[in-house]
C-alpha cells in the first residue's frame, strides 16, 4: 500500500478480509453487513462517476446522470489523476 495515511492494522485486516471473498454474492453479503446502504450507494456512485470521467463525460452530464455533487465529481477526478490507481484497476 502506497498511502501511509490509511495504513494501519484495521485497514490491513479489512483488505485481507476482502481478499477472502470468492464471488459476487460473497462480496454483496460482506458489504451489506459492513456498510450502511448510504455508504454502499456513495461508493457505487463514486465508481460510476469514475467510469463516466474515464469516458470523457462532462461534469454537468455526470451530475445529471448520477446525482453526484460537483465536489464528489472533483474528488473522484483528482483520485483518477493523482491517486493510487485503484479506480484504474477495476475500470
Amino acid at each position: 500500500m502506497n498511502n501511509k495515511k490509511i495504513k494501519n492494522i484495521y485497514m490491513d485486516n479489512l483488505y485481507k478480509a476482502i481478499l477472502k471473498l470468492e464471488n459476487e454474492e460473497d462480496v454483496a453479503d460482506f458489504f451489506e453487513d459492513v456498510c450502511t446502504i448510504n455508504e454502499l450507494n456513495s461508493i457505487a456512485q463514486r465508481l460510476e462517476v469514475a467510469r463516466l470521467l474515464k469516458a470523457n463525460t462532462t461534469f454537468s452530464e455526470i451530475e445529471k446522470q448520477t446525482g453526484a455533487s460537483s465536489a464528489t465529481i472533483s474528488r473522484v477526478n483528482r483520485a483518477l489523476q493523482y491517486g493510487a490507481g485503484g479506480y484504474d484497476l477495476v475500470l
